[in-house]
């Protein structure tokens, strides 16, 4: 296979796309409750400017990821930023809610059609072992850091306009365009068979039946009920066309890759934990202490700089200790972090949160870099979009439970009891983090660690040739 020209540069475009991605993700947050000011939302309407970018990004993951690996993460990755540019622009100047959340919608799907385009390129430029593991490290850490950075950026551009939080996505669109165009250089293959219209459909409907059902929970029990079980039967029927199918939107191979299975948990456990401290601190900070939007964004300040701190330990750490270790010490490290701030809530920020927010963003680091490593370790070049696109879907599904639960457990109007109970959700499913992540490396030690420290195979081949 003929590799890009630069990978470096091929690495920076990708890493500016994901930046993108995971401040989209957060930086609404703080904005939310100037948004629905302004544009006279109802808060069950508001919430759906999350959620809206939510059901659309997890229910095309999985066909975005096989429109990568059948049509050329390049071609894919062009024009989904290019539709994220445009959709951002629309948000940014949106003057009714209808059109917002038309826009956050579109934004969602371009997602879904850029993240699995990322994964893709990634896997198709740097091999298995270190010199994967060391891009995954780079992309993971400006990957983490752009969710910390969004909740940073979200309150310094309220402070100004909520439509900042939207159009500052513009200039990064044409700047991933454009380096993908000139840097990124791939064989231009053609189609190797057909996408499966009828799985993809199933599939699609199966992960918005259930992101709806999670989202309706809170304020619409009957039609959250009714499409949870709608989910149910598409899955059934899901299952049913795959095992069947010659074209399947998942292969075989990929559903029977250990690693992927892995990788997948700890996805949805780091959501389930730091990945959604965000929510969390964003409430307790502004309507438990009444911080204003641009000292919310300041406070996670500590945070993000922990998380970048926590990706250069990881990417060092994996190389020593393998990967699951070093996964296992990171939710070890969150966990501990989040049982700080469910204990201290109540005390001042610099004496009480901040020792929270300082371990537990080492330990989001170090988590968002290892699972992405372990996930798509012994995944085919060929198959290393869809891969990507089950990894993420992992993730921000369990998201969409996680903030479900979370909504039903601090109610309308939480106080420190709810506070205190929603950090001991998420440092329980830290803690289970940690133990999927020792359970990896008891069953597969000495494979797992001799897998990441091996050289690279022709460095070997040459050594063989030439002994000492």
């Amino acid at each position: 296979m003929t590799r890009p020209k630069s990978p470096a540069a091929t690495l920076a475009v990708l890493s500016v796309a994901q930046f993108l991605i995971a401040l989209d993700y957060s930086i609404i947050y703080i904005a939310l409750p100037s948004i629905a000011t302004e544009l006279s939302l109802e808060p069950a309407l508001a919430q759906w400017v999350i959620s809206a970018y939510a059901v659309l990004f997890a229910g095309f993951l999985v066909v975005g990821g096989r429109l990568t690996d059948r049509l050329g993460a390049k071609r894919l990755f062009v024009a989904a930023i290019i539709g994220f540019g445009l959709a951002s622009a629309a948000g940014g100047i949106a003057h009714d809610g209808t059109v917002l959340l038309a826009a956050r919608g579109a934004q969602g799907l371009f997602a879904a059609l850029l993240q699995p385009a990322v994964i893709g390129l990634i896997g198709t430029t740097f091999a298995a072992g270190p010199a994967r593991s060391r891009a995954l490290a780079v992309w993971g850490s400006v990957g983490a850091s752009g969710l910390a950075a969004g909740a940073i950026l979200g309150g310094v551009l309220t402070s100004a306009s909520w439509r900042l939080t939207f159009l500052v996505n513009i200039p990064l669109t044409l700047l991933a365009a454009l380096g993908a165009i000139i840097w990124i250089h791939t064989p231009s293959s053609p189609i190797a068979s057909r996408v499966p219209l009828i799985a993809s459909a199933l599939g699609t409907a199966t992960v918005l039946a259930l992101v709806i059902g999670l989202t309706l929970g809170t304020d619409h029990p009957t039609a959250a009920a009714v499409s949870l079980v709608l989910a149910v039967a598409l899955f059934a029927t899901f299952v049913r066309n795959e095992s069947r199918s010659r074209n399947a939107l998942i292969e075989r191979a990929l559903r029977n890759t250990k690693s992927l299975k892995i990788g997948a948990a700890a996805t949805a456990l780091y959501m389930a934990s730091v990945g959604s401290e965000f929510y969390v601190l964003t409430l307790l900070l502004q309507s438990q202490k009444a911080y204003t939007p641009l000292q919310a964004g300041l406070a996670f300040l500590p945070l993000a700089v922990l998380v970048t701190i926590g990706n250069t330990a990881a990417e060092r750490s994996v190389r020593r200790y393998g990967s699951a270790v070093v996964l296992a010490a990171g939710f070890t490290i969150a966990a501990a972090g989040l049982l700080w701030l469910a204990v201290a809530l109540e005390g001042s920020y610099a004496g009480s949160l901040l020792p929270g927010l300082l371990l537990s963003g080492f330990g989001h680091g170090i988590i968002y870099t290892c699972m992405f490593i372990i996930g798509t370790h012994d995944v085919r070049q060929e198959q290393q979009g869809t891969a990507g696109a089950l990894l993420t879907t992992s993730q921000y599904l369990a998201g969409a439970l996680t903030i479900a639960v979370l909504t039903l457990v601090l109610t309308d109007s939480p106080g420190p009891t709810e506070f205190r109970t929603a950090f001991l959700l998420t440092t329980a499913a830290a803690a289970a983090g940690a133990l999927l992540a020792l359970r990896r490396y008891l069953v597969v030690a000495d494979d797992e660690v001799a897998t990441d420290l091996l050289p690279d195979p022709q460095h070997l081949i040459e050594q063989e040739r030439c002994p000492k």
